[in-house]
């Protein structure tokens, strides 16, 4: 039997989750999570061997739980089931520990075949997903601006980049076409993922690593 911890704040992506797998043969659901500090403590208590884990939750993100887990729960193996598509969280969630990446929307039996695979020791990736892998690791290495952070999405290191600049929040809205909520919310995240306090040594912190700079000019 194939224990799993299924971590999601969607009750009813948590539920459908837990039927599927629950339905198949070889696998127990062991315990279920609405948010990154929850799959740790859950995790720490019930020992699964994989933790099925989306990447955006309240409070502690997929991100910090799965460096978290790979901290205080090393035997848990982790594969992300997310709906973000971007490479930039893909390689976060990797670098921070995790050992497949799915999207939402993957069927049943991708599903079960990658927490086989990841239980049995493999590292997995959607088709999709392991297309953009490998063109990844062909490319030549390249020292970005935004490298420094790994953990942030793609739209977070964005609205970084124009902390550093000293954008208002609602001049970073209008830029992005966001609403200033939505815009709040990263800025939420990133603080977090950054383990800074405010707006304003987030902005230092990135600085520092060549964000905020105005574009060359010739």
């Amino acid at each position: 039997m194939i224990r799993v911890l299924v971590a999601d704040d969607h009750p009813v992506v948590r539920s459908g989750l837990v039927g599927v797998l629950s339905s198949l043969d070889g696998f127990e659901v062991v315990a279920v999570a609405a948010d990154g500090a929850e799959a740790v403590r859950e995790a720490v208590l019930h020992h699964p061997d994989v933790a099925l884990m989306d990447l955006q939750m309240p409070g502690t993100d997929g991100f910090t739980a799965i460096r978290e887990l790979a901290r205080v729960a090393p035997a848990v193996r982790v594969c992300v089931l997310t709906m973000y598509d971007d490479d930039d969280s893909l390689f976060a969630a990797m670098r921070a520990g995790a050992h497949g990446y799915l999207l939402k929307g993957a069927e049943q039996d991708e599903i079960a075949r990658a927490v086989r695979a990841i239980a049995a020791g493999e590292v997995i990736f959607g088709p999709a997903i392991a297309v953009r892998v490998l063109h990844q690791l062909n490319a030549p290495a390249t020292q970005a601006p935004g490298s420094a952070f790994p953990e942030l999405t793609a739209r977070e290191l964005e609205i970084l980049d124009l902390l550093a600049s000293a954008t208002p929040t609602s001049a970073i809205a209008r830029r992005l076409e966001l609403a200033p909520k939505t815009v709040s919310n990263h800025v939420s995240n990133i603080l977090t993922k950054l383990q800074v306090s405010d707006r304003t040594q987030a902005a230092m912190k990135a600085r520092e690593a060549g964000l905020g700079q105005p574009p060359s000019s010739g």
